[in-house]
């Protein structure tokens, strides 16, 4: 069986701790997508981590934890990110990583964030991880694969290439200094050195988990609203963040993937720049949303930047959803509202004075309202609860109301950050 994990809105949804408790039931884990750029905040036995790179089912020793294909794979950081959790008490994770994993390398954050600089006020808010830098080069056909790293006259021919045509653009675009190309071949010779130990033909692996039934799990970075086909463009990420890339991020046939689990917050928030029709703009209320949020508050796991937040947003979350191919919907942060009188939930888009319940192009959105409908509060912590009878009536009113909104069935619904924390329904 292969499962999927994304997000449906602008990703911070908290698919790490989903995926942290299916991996209990899986083989395999894949990250299929995205590089370090975003984070996944897991609490479990062996304490609080904030994971980027490494799939968040690393915490398991059953589990084959795969760096797929369709990865910003960033060598240095995925050695860190290992050691890390290892200095922590955790048992060192089997890994692998695609031989047709693209590198991300130091010149790829150096453009991002000199190209941020350029543009100023018009910049995209990047977390200058080197994302956009690393997929126009993969697309532009002049990224280095992993494999490349064991072909010595294929890797010195293409470093020589790389820096001509880099170096160019840092002296007469962004004038700073240029790419030696004997210490960037050094660079990628210790990278081969990191990384060879887990490096395998994953696709080959993979065939052969599907044949002996294992259980998969893919698991996406972001959510449905950064996709740079669906999202809201400009300010998207540069890889596809649906399930479906998961088939092509990971090196499985699509027909494979039969449920897909796609995570929704009871309320909205997001990193960085872009559309948010349901944010709050009041300061003083978003603040008390944002100081409850979460484990530690609504703060990026990678940058820690304050996360923008707002009420539910039925119109972009139904589309998430829609987009996402969801045959079921985990429902987080539940317990966060439970300090609120009545909790609004955009119902709708009032767009040049017609309310659409369709979720339009960003030039549309620019211009889009919230409606709102306000729904009773519970006025109750619910951390603790296991069954889902035992919740307060106006808190399954609230998810109901959501699974309404959303046609898909909301099968578990998470009260607290911890792993087990979590009610689960029936379909």
């Amino acid at each position: 069986m292969v499962r999927a994990i994304v997000g449906a809105n602008w990703g911070d949804e908290g698919k790490g701790k989903i995926t942290d408790m299916l991996g209990e039931q899986s083989d395999i884990i894949i990250r299929f997508q995205g590089g370090s750029n975003a984070g996944h905040t897991i609490i479990n036995d062996y304490g609080r981590f904030a994971l980027h790179l490494l799939p968040s089912g690393v915490f398991y020793q059953h589990t084959t934890c795969i760096i797929g294909n369709g990865v910003a794979l960033n060598i240095p950081y995925l050695q860190k990110e290992i050691d890390d959790i290892v200095s922590q008490g955790v048992p060192k994770p089997n890994i692998l990583v695609s031989d047709r994993a693209q590198i991300l390398m130091p010149y790829h954050i150096d453009f991002d964030t000199y190209e941020e600089e350029r543009l100023g006020g018009k910049a995209f808010g990047s977390t200058k991880s080197g994302i956009a830098p690393f997929y126009s080069d993969k697309y532009a056909k002049i990224g280095f694969q992993v494999s490349e790293l064991f072909d010595e006259d294929t890797l010195v021919e293409k470093v020589e290439r790389v820096c001509e045509q880099k170096n160019i653009l840092l002296e007469h675009m962004y004038h700073k200094p240029a790419i030696d190309p004997k210490e960037l071949l050094e660079t990628l010779h210790e990278y081969r050195d990191i990384v060879k130990p887990y490096v395998c033909d994953v696709a080959v692996y993979l065939r052969e988990a599907i044949k002996e039934g294992k259980n998969i799990l893919l698991e996406g970075q972001l959510g449905t609203l950064k996709d740079p086909d669906f999202g809201i463009y400009p300010m998207v990420t540069s890889s596809s963040t649906l399930a479906a890339y998961g088939a092509i991020g990971a090196g499985i046939p699509p027909y494979e993937i039969t449920d897909i689990v796609t995570v929704v917050k009871a309320y909205s928030s997001a990193v960085g720049a872009g559309e948010f029709v349901s944010e709050i703009l009041d300061e003083k209320e978003a603040d008390e949303l944002r100081v409850r949020g979460g484990d530690k508050g609504e703060f990026g796991a990678t940058t820690g930047r304050p996360r923008r937040v707002g009420w539910f947003d039925a119109v972009a979350s139904r589309y998430g959803v829609q987009m996402q191919g969801a045959t079921e919907v985990a429902l987080t942060c539940l317990d966060v509202l439970g300090y609120l009188d009545e909790i609004p939930v955009c119902v709708g888009y009032d767009v040049d004075g017609e309310v659409t319940k369709d979720f339009p192009v960003t030039a549309k959105l620019k211009k889009a309202k919230p409606v709102y409908e306000k729904l009773p509060g519970w006025k109750e912590d619910i951390r603790g609860i296991t069954e889902y009878d035992e919740l307060p009536e106006n808190c399954k009113n609230y998810i109901e109301f959501i699974e309404k909104e959303l046609g898909v069935p909301v099968t578990m619904a998470s009260n607290g950050p911890g792993r087990h924390e979590m009610i689960f329904r029936k379909k």
